[in-house]
């Protein structure tokens, strides 16, 4: 008895367990990864994307056009309790604790420094509370990138509302989709609860960009 084709899918979805969640997505013919705000994920299978939504979080694209290997991050710098920016220092170490294990693990898995390709988004201005941490994070994300030498070749950040984002790492493509401000709403209460739970916490210990 031969098994259709989609459900081989479902079953190989099924049999992937790291905490991602995942379905197949029929209108782009790919299994869809999703990406929450403080994760990142690596992959070289060109089968998959690579989704998030962003309001005032930062999203990295990163890959390796030789090798095929890509990933995305999601991640806010952390403010303190009482909606102000808090300890600087603590705060560049979330930003620079996010971005190298992205990178780390994409060279861990055959990636080449000199030739990752990176494109940045987010870092909208969509809730009325803390309605400068968009911009804080475009300002971070910036920095970042110009003291380690990298240049993106697309940037797509700020404005009024949030973005999902679908990103193809075996190719490079992202389809960026502006979201209704219901959306918007929703997504900056979500925001919320989440600056709140990194922003009395340290980062667990230091990393350091290998060559």
């Amino acid at each position: 008895m031969t098994v259709p084709a989609s459900q081989q899918r479902r079953e190989r979805i099924k049999q992937v367990d790291d905490g991602h969640k995942r379905y197949f997505d029929p209108r782009f013919g790919k299994v869809s990864v999703r990406v929450l705000p403080g994760e990142h994920y690596v992959t070289g299978n060109p089968d998959e994307m690579i989704v998030t939504v962003l309001g005032s979080c930062i999203s990295a694209c990163i890959r390796d056009p030789e090798t095929g290997i890509g990933g995305m991050n999601h991640f806010m710098l952390p403010t303190s309790d009482t909606g102000q920016w808090g300890d600087v220092s603590a705060a560049m170490r979330y930003g620079n604790y996010a971005m190298e294990v992205l990178i780390n693990d994409l060279m861990r898995r055959g990636a080449i420094k000199q030739s990752l390709e990176i494109k940045i988004f987010g870092g909208g201005h969509v809730g009325v509370m803390n309605s400068d941490v968009g911009a804080k994070n475009i300002r971070f994300i910036k920095s970042y990138l110009s003291e380690e030498g990298f240049r993106p070749v697309a940037v797509d950040v700020g404005g009024a509302h949030p973005r999902r984002i679908h990103y193809f790492p075996a190719t490079g493509v992202v389809k960026r989709l502006a979201l209704k401000q219901i959306e918007s709403t929703e997504l900056s209460r979500q925001e919320q609860d989440y600056r709140s739970s990194i922003g009395g916490n340290d980062v667990s210990g230091d990393i350091e960009l290998f060559d």
